[in-house]
């Protein structure tokens, strides 16, 4: 427990905590009390501010888990981290996972500063994990479904590296494979045809770095974002290189990806299994190489779930409906 928070318990199942700096017990209720009603409806239990104070009223594992999550949230604010009510429901998650679980060495792990000032940070166990493994192993594959930042602090990792003088190039890549479109028949030539799939490694970009910072390193091949097809024959030495969406690679693909990498380089590979748009009968080669290499050591497999998704709230409970639906139709 923090030793600026206080504890005392008036009552069976109640608990006052008692906190020493009026300014971060106004930041850590929220405007109008709002972080305080998100904790309610998470964990069912009542909390009421008076003052320096908050008391907490209901079974005795909802309390205890509302008091840590209140004392790790005040914690972070007093090492200057800027609340948001996402994370809230991030250490609701956490804590409710891993009751000792330390926000502290989650939150606080900065992977990277936007260019607008903002800090992106993992925001569960599994992302934190990730991070680590990316900074402690050269080829690393991130599992699971979207919205769980497989990408996203892929690439955050990749421009602090890259900001850092670690790696001389950022490599992105994605195969360019036809969900419901043959790539002959869209306008344009190849470069404009496969634009689209790549779209997604564009707009990541342009939130962490400035527009214009952005095409300087484009325009100097510092920053690389192709189709996998234009990865046959390379060799890749001193970069940083993202294979997204992997689940749709064939095994030669994959193959050929893999044996690209070449000296003081690192490679994640992220990818979705359970939305494969490979034609039908073609096998992926992520979950290939889940079989093939998961033996080998220096490298990493991390796996998410809908647990670890950080969009809009509604996402996770839209996957966990997939789910549901998926297991049925197979039942």
């Amino acid at each position: 427990m923090s030793k600026s928070v206080h504890a005392s318990a008036p009552g069976p199942g109640d608990v006052t905590l008692r906190f020493d700096d009026n300014a971060l017990l106004l930041n850590l209720c929220g405007e109008r009390n709002s972080n305080l009603r998100l904790i309610e409806k998470g964990l069912q239990v009542k909390l009421n501010l008076r003052g320096d104070q908050i008391t907490l009223l209901g079974e005795e594992a909802g309390v205890k888990l509302a008091q840590r999550v209140l004392e790790e949230l005040y914690g972070l604010l007093r090492e200057g981290y800027p609340l948001y009510p996402s994370d809230i429901n991030h250490a609701i998650q956490i804590l409710s996972g891993n009751f000792k679980a330390r926000l502290r060495e989650i939150f606080l792990d900065a992977v990277y500063v936007t260019s607008k000032k903002r800090v992106i940070t993992p925001k569960t166990m599994a992302q934190k994990e990730y991070i680590d493994a990316i900074r402690a192993y050269d080829i690393v594959f991130s599992i699971g479904p979207a919205g769980t930042g497989k990408t996203y602090l892929a690439m955050a990792t990749a421009v602090s590296a890259l900001n850092a003088g670690e790696i001389n190039r950022i490599i992105l890549v994605r195969p360019a494979v036809e969900a419901g479109e043959k790539l002959g028949f869209l306008p344009g030539d190849l470069v404009e045809k496969v634009n689209p799939y790549l779209r997604p490694l564009y707009d990541a970009l342009h939130d962490m770095i400035d527009f214009d910072q952005t095409s300087t390193w484009l325009h100097r091949g510092v920053i690389e974002v192709a189709p996998l097809a234009f990865m046959r024959g390379r060799t890749l030495n001193d970069c940083f290189v993202i294979l997204d969406e992997a689940q749709n690679t064939t095994s030669e693909q994959m193959k050929m990806f893999l044996t690209r990498l070449g000296i003081s380089s690192k490679a994640v590979i992220t990818g979705d299994i359970t939305q494969i748009d490979l034609p039908n009968g073609t096998r992926s080669g992520l979950i290939e190489t889940i079989e093939i290499l998961a033996k080998i050591e220096g490298l990493k497999f991390v796996y998410f779930t809908d647990k670890d998704v950080i969009r809009h709230r509604l996402v996770q409970d839209i996957i966990k409906a997939y789910e549901r639906a998926d297991r049925n139709k197979r039942s």
